[in-house]
């Protein structure tokens, strides 16, 4: 089983930057896609907005809010994600979370999700 942990959130001003931190333990064997994901104040859980993902040859995606802005990287030797943050917005006000994506070829694997690190765009 796999899990993961996200840190790096904090209270940051609008125009600011926020470098947050992914790392996967357990079965990495399990791992295929990381992305971010995030959920603003006052949403439920399936309202999660997909922020961005990489998959292990180095594709990426991002949303199309966070386009131009964030940038996703992985270190796939130390099992870690990171999200760069740059020109936030008071919009980009969210927990964010980090999920491992399962291998689909390995039906004993499933997804793991953080717990979310809190990101808080204000003056």
């Amino acid at each position: 089983q796999v899990q993961v942990e996200e840190s790096g959130g904090g209270l940051v001003q609008p125009g600011g930057s926020l470098r947050l931190s992914c790392v996967a333990s357990g079965d990495t064997r399990c791992i295929s896609a990381l992305g971010w994901y995030r959920q603003a104040p006052g949403k439920e859980r399936e309202q999660r907005e997909q922020v961005a993902g990489v998959t292990e040859g180095g594709y990426t995606w991002y949303g199309d809010s966070v386009k131009g802005r964030f940038t996703i990287s992985r270190d796939n030797a130390k099992n870690s994600v990171f999200l760069q943050m740059n020109s936030l917005k008071p919009e980009d006000t969210a927990v964010y979370y980090c999920k491992a994506g399962r291998v689909a070829t390995q039906p004993h694997c499933v997804e793991a999700w953080g717990q979310g690190t809190l990101v808080n765009v204000s003056s």
